[in-house]
């Protein structure tokens, strides 16, 4: 059967889904605006997936990886069982979302030089967030037409980071190394939605400009460690 499918299709495919899942978000996507997107009739589209749940774990499953998706070994792709795509979310979070250096940062008992150590962490956590910025664009998009998807991606995502954040800048604070702030929880959040932005949001920006990626990582950093350094 594989040999009667075209070479490349599977790619086009997530290609195409993930496009309409990001720009209609889970619940508004349709099976015919995934065939639309790819020029075919929405019947084909059933020889890959068996439902719209079994691309949406593909898309998942899939996002920013390198080089070419290959053809599943069985297909149609079954609909997933139920919380199996949630546990690949909450999987994939934990190992990717590791963040050593913040942690390793947050276990160090002396600090030598303050700025080496706030660029390590703040560039890890801008280098995760960029690494895997269609998978966070996707579960973002999708998270509010998705109610287990959002609570596995807010207290496992973004919240766990925004508690490390701030139980480093306060340790960092009480140390007299960083500046202090009348909520450190606050000051996590305007850091992590600014990595956030350049990391990831700015590539589907509405009024893209002509960004260099090494700019906009060496240039968010800087501006941020400036401002957190006390002075």
């Amino acid at each position: 059967m594989a040999r009667s499918i075209p070479e490349g299709r599977f790619h086009a495919l997530i290609e195409a889904a993930t496009a309409v899942f990001l720009e209609q978000g889970y619940r508004r996507t349709q099976i015919a605006d995934v065939a639309e997107r790819m020029g075919v009739a929405k019947g084909s589209i059933y020889t890959y997936v068996e439902s719209k749940e079994a691309l949406f774990d593909c898309v998942l499953r899939h996002a920013d990886s390198s080089g070419a998706i290959d053809l599943p070994s069985a297909l149609p792709v079954a609909t997933p069982e139920a919380g199996s795509t949630l546990a690949m979310v909450r999987e994939r979070l934990m190992e990717e979302g590791a963040l050593p250096s913040l942690h390793a940062a947050l276990s160090r008992a002396r600090v030598k030089d303050v700025r080496a150590e706030l660029e390590a962490v703040l560039g890890e956590l801008y280098d995760t967030l960029a690494r895997h910025r269609t998978a966070i664009k996707l579960v973002d998009r999708c998270a509010r037409d998705h109610p287990e998807l959002a609570k596995v991606w807010y207290r496992d995502g973004r919240e766990g980071a925004l508690l490390l954040l701030a139980r480093y800048f306060d340790d960092r604070a009480r140390r007299g190394r960083l500046r202090r702030f009348d909520d450190g929880a606050i000051a996590a959040r305007i850091v992590l939605e600014t990595l956030v932005f350049w990391a990831v949001h700015r590539h589907w920006d509405a009024s893209p400009e002509d960004v260099d990626a090494d700019s906009a990582r060496r240039i968010t950093l800087d501006f941020l460690v400036g401002a957190l350094l006390k002075q």
